[in-house]
Order: structure tokens, then sequence, then C-alpha cells
């Protein structure tokens, strides 16, 4: 039997799995088994927080970089002080390496409960959807997606298989997020009327090499190149281009600012307002086209109103790269120093002032003098999501309800900076692009031989 059948033998098995172990092969009281799936960058974060839950016993990692494969094992895979566990070497002795996460899932079968996904976003999808065929918990790094039809079936495909999942944008159990939801719905500054985002922090996974040449470089020997492509076309490595953290700027495997910082910022608008998926959107600068994406962008999006919205419908602006402050956008005076990265809310009674991962503030100042905020609430995005996946309930997060429209209004944006110019108009009901037509063939991708996934791609 050649490795190819045997994983396709092996997944279809685990497919045929009714729950997942945590709630059928065990008891209530045993430890609650993760296997990571990258564990390097954001996916060694993951990995290393949600191991702080005393449930969590990692049973499998998987990279393909041996070198990060090694540091994870350790303990090392991230520098966050916040995450040095100096049991973790222990704790992890356990977890068995892999390469391929196919192989990973098939082998340890029902001995996993959960699955984390941290890796570059082109292989987000495939992933995702396999481990949720296997009926595993999937807590799954945003962007969640790289195309917009992986974001509908990934969506369909976590409400069938039943289980926990959580999008990965830990900003959302912050205090600094519930107190802004709490601000919006408490009506300190009355109905919303506008939205307005920005960020210009320098993008520091910008690629050294940034034009393809067909000779390739040679491949660390530490690096799978076909595994690390995956569901990607092939294409040559070059060193200083794509791995280990300069892919997220390549067309092909990233999302650009929309998928580094931009799932922040809407993860933030859309727990505040209750939002939907646009119903228009357009890119009123240069946009990008070839391999990369631009390093500047200026989106505006219209969204459906919604009980906390001034009107039946709300624009929200996104410019990052260097743009200029709206001069609508009123700063805290306490703020002295540059804000380069925040959202404003403007309000029927005031507007708030929010910097990305910092405190809302209420403005203006004179009018909100003594203003008694709400209490904040404390919760943990990681051992939260293990905590509800025990308990058989809804993460913060969830893919089917929360996660995939979010993510389906970034992908939008990069969708109109792929095609500047006009309004792009959405029927969020039929998954479609209906003013161009031809744009619609861009909402998915065909997969690379040998990496096929039914229903994605």
């Amino acid at each position: 039997m050649n490795r190819r059948h045997f994983l396709q033998q092996s997944l279809a098995a685990t497919a045929s799995l009714s729950a997942p172990a945590i709630l059928s092969a065990r008891s209530p009281n045993s430890m609650f088994q993760v296997a990571s799936i990258g564990v390097g960058g954001m996916g060694a974060v993951t990995m290393m927080s949600v191991l702080q839950h005393s449930k969590v016993r990692l049973v499998g990692m998987c990279d393909v970089d041996a070198k990060t494969l090694e540091l994870a094992r350790g303990g090392n895979a991230t520098r966050r002080k916040e995450l040095q566990d100096p049991d973790a070497a222990k704790r992890l002795e356990g977890a068995a390496p892999f390469r391929d996460y196919r192989e990973m899932i098939a082998k340890l079968g029902d001995s996993i409960d959960a699955v984390t996904i941290g890796t570059p976003d082109h292989m987000h999808a495939a992933m995702a959807v396999t481990a949720l065929r296997a009926k595993k918990h999937v807590y799954l790094q945003k962007p969640l997606t790289h195309h917009i039809h992986e974001a509908r079936i990934l969506g369909a495909e976590a409400t069938k298989a039943g289980v926990t999942t959580q999008m990965g944008t830990q900003g959302h159990s912050s205090i600094e997020t519930s107190l802004a939801v709490d601000l919006i719905k408490s009506g300190a500054i009355g109905k919303v009327k506008e939205i307005i985002c920005w960020e210009n922090k320098k993008a520091n996974w910008w690629p050294k090499v940034t034009e393809r040449k067909a000779q390739a470089d040679p491949v660390p020997t530490n690096l799978d190149w076909n595994l690390w492509l995956g569901v990607a076309d092939e294409v040559p490595f070059l060193d200083g281009a794509y791995h280990p953290s300069m892919w997220r700027s390549w067309v092909d495997f990233g999302v650009g600012m929309m998928g580094d910082m931009g799932c922040h910022y809407f993860d933030v608008v859309f727990a505040c307002l209750g939002l939907a998926a646009p119903t228009r959107v357009r890119c009123l600068d240069a946009g990008s086209k070839g391999d990369l994406y631009a390093q500047k962008r200026h989106l505006e999006l219209e969204f459906p109103g919604t009980p906390l919205t001034a009107g039946d419908k709300i624009k929200m602006t996104w410019t990052d790269g260097g743009y200029p402050y709206d001069p609508r956008v009123i700063k805290p005076s306490v703020l002295t120093k540059d804000t380069p990265s925040g959202i404003f809310f403007i309000g029927e009674n005031g507007s708030i002032f929010k910097p990305h991962s910092q405190r809302p503030w209420l403005l203006p100042e004179e009018k909100f003098t003594g203003f008694a905020y709400p209490k904040t609430r404390i919760a943990n995005h990681y051992t939260d999501w293990v905590d509800a996946c025990i308990k058989g309930e809804k993460a913060a997060a969830d893919l089917p309800t929360y996660g995939c429209p979010v993510t389906e209004a970034v992908l939008l944006g990069v969708l109109a900076e792929r095609n500047p110019g006009g309004w792009i108009e959405w029927d969020a009901a039929a998954g479609q692009v209906t003013n161009q037509p031809a744009l619609n063939a861009q909402l998915t991708r065909k997969y690379r031989d040998g990496w096929s996934v039914a229903g994605l791609g």
C-alpha cells in the first residue's frame, strides 16, 4: 500500500467517528489531548497557551521545518516570556513528532481530542476541514481561510461536526475589547453612524526577495518544501522570500495586511455591532497586481445596519501603510504618543477612540467627565476554548456563527484590493458577486495535485 493510499484510507476511517474523543471514549476527568499543527510563530504561541490549561496534554505536534519541530519539543518554540514554562519540556515528552499533518491525524486517531492550527494562511482550510471531518475540536489561527469559498465550506463542516471551534483572534477575549463592546451596547455614544480603522505599523513580514526567478535556491535541509507548499501551486524555493515569516506578503500563501491586522480590527467591530457580511466593498487606491500584495490600501465597506447602528446601513473605512488620520478622528489628550493603529466609532452622541490592543476612550472628553466605565470581564481566549470543548459548549469566537463571517468580510476587502475601482456588490445569501460576475472565479482556488480536499479544492 503506498503512502497516499494509506492516508486516504486512514482519514476516511477517522472521518467516520461520531463524536470527539473527550465526549465519547474517556471519562470527563481524563486529560484533554491536543495535537498542534504548526509549532513556530503564532502556532507555537497557540500551542503553549493552550498547554497552560491544567487538563491539557500535548500528544502530537507537526511542522514541516525539522528545526522548528525540535525547538517546540523542548518547549522553546516561542520567546514570549509569559509562555516560558520550565516544566514544558517534561510536559511535552509524550508528544509524537510529525512532518505531515494528514499522517498525524490519521495515525493518532482517537487519541486526539482537539487540534490547534497555526501555519501559513493557504493551508488553514485544508487542515481545519480534515480535522473537523475527523470530529476534532479546532482552534484555528486567523485569517481562517485564504479564499471566501473555503470560509463557507469551513463553517458548514464545523456545524456538521458538532465540535467546539475557536478563531485565533486572542484580542476578542481581552478586557480592552470587552470594554469597547460594553460601551457600544450600553448606548454610551448612541447608535453608531460610521467606523474608521487605520493601521500604520510597518509590515515586519515584507520579504527581502520580491521577484520570482525560475532557478530555485537550495532548500534548507531542515525544510520539506513540498509539504510547506501543500495545496498551493508549485513555485521554486527562494531564500529570503517565503519561509519562515515572509509568506504573508505573497498572494499564493498569505492575505497581506488584511490577514495580519485586518482580522483583529474586523473582529472588534463585529463584536461591538453584531455585523453580518458587507453588501458592497471597494478599493479607493491603486490596489495590487501580480504576485505580491500592496504595501498600503484604502478600502470602504458597507454593511447592513443592526439595532446598534444609526441607519439601515453603515460604512467602515480601512487604511494602512501610511495614510494620514481621517480629520474626523479625535484623539484623547491623555494619549501623548503616536497612535499608529486604532478604531474610531462615530456615534450619535459622541465617539469612541480605541487604539489597537488598548482600552477605548469616550470623546469629546468634556462630555464624559466623570463617566463610570463598565466593569471589565476577565477571559482567556485559549483556555476558555478548552473549557468550552470539555463542557460541550460554544466558544467565544465560534467558526460557523462568528469567525467565518468575520473572515468573509476580511477576504472581500482582499478581493477589492485585487480589483480596485468601483463597488463590488456582494450577495451574502448566494455567496456571489452580482455586478461583476467575472470576479466569482476568484472566490476559490484549485488545489495542487495530490492535495485535493473534497469540497474545498
